[in-house]
């Protein structure tokens, strides 16, 4: 778990990552992203939507003030997406600049004799 530190109108919030907390984060982009997608199901998922938030602003002290929230769930997803970001890139496999010692190299072929 990670702590991450957020401030938000002046007011400074500790931040609870982890994999719960990330996945909500997700939940909630997916969830933004498809209402944005589809207006017309925007009822549907402003509930979920709703929800998902809620949840979200648990994993952050001192509690967060209605007024508070909407610019905390924006600061969240920012560092949930920067994380992602860092987590990825330290994934990717370091490559060299150095040539393979195979290159350019000739293979001995041996023939068999027919009998």
């Amino acid at each position: 778990m990670i702590i991450q530190e957020i401030t938000v109108n002046g007011k400074k919030f500790n931040l609870r990552l982890a994999d719960q907390s990330i996945m909500e984060a997700r939940r909630l982009k997916a969830l933004y992203n498809a209402a944005y997608e589809d207006p017309e199901s925007f009822e549907e998922i402003s509930s979920a939507i709703s929800n998902t938030i809620n949840q979200i602003a648990t994993y952050v002290e001192p509690e967060v003030s209605d007024s508070d929230l909407d610019g905390v769930i924006q600061a969240i997803m920012k560092v949930v997406e920067e994380k992602s970001k860092e987590a990825t890139e330290s994934k990717k496999p370091e490559t060299s600049e150095r040539p393979s010692q195979d290159s350019g190299k000739r293979r001995k072929t041996t023939k068999k004799s027919k009998k």
